[in-house]
Order: C-alpha cells, then structure tokens, then sequence
C-alpha cells in the first residue's frame, strides 16, 4: 500500500481530538495538511498490523508537481514556483520505485529515501495518539481492531 501525502503535513498536527475538522474555523490548506498528517501517523500502524500478511505500508512525497489541481486550487504557488514543479511522471517516481522495490515498510519516503515524519517537535505525536487515529477509522470502516 503506497498512501501519497504531501510536504504540508510537516506544519499540521495529528488532531485525535478532531479527526473530521469539526471544531474552529475551517480552511482547506489546513484541512488538505491535516489529512496527509493522518496519512503518514497511519503508516507505521497499518505496516505493524499488516506485516504478518507480507504487506507492505509506505507514505511518500511527491514532491510539488504541476498537476490541473495546483492550477485550481493554488494559482499563485503555481504562478511562483512553476520552474520549480516537476512533471506528474517525476512525481510519481517514487511511488513506482516503492511498489516495484523491497524497501522497508512503516516510513514515509521521498524521492526514493527514507524521510523525517517530523521536522517540528509541535507537530510529533504519541504512539497512543497513532492507535486512536487507528481506532477512528477502523470503527469508521466497520473494521474489527
């Protein structure tokens, strides 16, 4: 399983509090970070879960590609950084290395190397917050924990 996140999750929280953005003003930027922090706090849970099942668990970061998506949605990062943004294929490098290449499971991976979840000590999150998002979306999915 190859879960594709994004660089913004380094400035979000994990929110086990307020998994559904409930509580407070909404904004999407943050609401899109939230996400993709739940993301990779998820992928060294579901590899835990999964590795008896010989299945493999990554998040990764593309980097920042000129998908249609960041013309809508980001108009003015496109317009700033479009020397900068790489094609959807070198986007999707990484993500096609980690499907086709034994590498260990659990880590969130960025152009083809292991990197830090947390670049942020305000955005780190327990093991037991790790196990609530777990238990969230498992109860979410009709799953059995």
């Amino acid at each position: 399983m190859i879960m594709m996140s994004s660089g913004g999750m380094y400035l979000q929280p994990l929110r086990v509090d307020d998994i559904e953005y409930r509580c407070g003003d909404y904004h999407g930027a943050a609401a899109y970070a939230r996400t993709k922090r739940m993301q990779v706090a998820l992928t060294s849970v579901l590899a835990d879960r999964y590795a008896a099942q010989s299945i493999s668990v990554h998040a990764m970061h593309p980097g920042w590609v000129g998908t249609p998506g960041i013309a809508t949605s980001l108009p003015r990062f496109r317009r700033l950084m479009a020397p900068l943004l790489r094609t959807p294929a070198e986007g999707a490098d990484t993500a096609v290395w980690l499907a086709a290449t034994d590498v260990p499971s659990g880590r969130f991976w960025h152009d083809r190397r292991a990197r830090p979840e947390h670049y942020l000590r305000r955005t780190r999150e327990s093991d037991s917050d790790r196990e609530g998002l777990w238990r969230y979306c498992a109860s979410a999915a009709g799953l059995v924990s």
